[in-house]
């Protein structure tokens, strides 16, 4: 059975509007900018990329409305800290952008992802971003030595 998506509360974004499921959530936030804003929160391995990737159950895809560039990195660079506190076991925050979209490639790199893969979904091709805590992508430095 798919793990619960806790609830999200993002800093700095007044929410208008909140429906949830058991494994997502639909959000309307209004930000800095007076812009509302529909984010769609959803658990990976019950949505859509559930056969992209390797899925974690704890891996949450953010999706969003069209919005300009600066707006959107904004939204994700305040989103991800809070997705990544509401569940301390998240291992990606993963955001799906349409494949060859240069301008929504770069803001979601400006908010803090990395590109990882492109995907073909039955909706068309995307480039799959991903935010990681700390917890996950630190590495052992120390390379000579085999942990016991």
């Amino acid at each position: 059975m798919p793990t619960p998506l806790p609830q999200v509360a993002v800093d700095g974004w007044e929410e208008l509007d909140r429906s949830t499921g058991r494994t997502s959530s639909r959000l309307v936030l209004r930000g800095p900018s007076d812009v509302a804003v529909d984010v769609e929160l959803e658990r990976c391995e019950s949505g859509r990329l559930r056969e992209a990737y390797p899925v974690s159950e704890h891996d949450v895809e953010v999706r969003v409305g069209e919005l300009e560039p600066p707006v959107l990195a904004g939204l994700l660079r305040d989103l991800v800290p809070a997705v990544l506190s509401a569940d301390r076991s998240c291992r990606r925050v993963v955001f799906a952008a349409p494949e060859g979209d240069l301008a929504v490639l770069s803001a979601v790199e400006e908010a803090g992802f990395r590109c990882v893969v492109d995907v073909d979904l039955p909706d068309g091709s995307v480039s799959l971003a991903v935010a990681e805590p700390g917890w996950v992508t630190a590495v052992d430095m120390d390379l000579d030595h085999v942990p016991t």
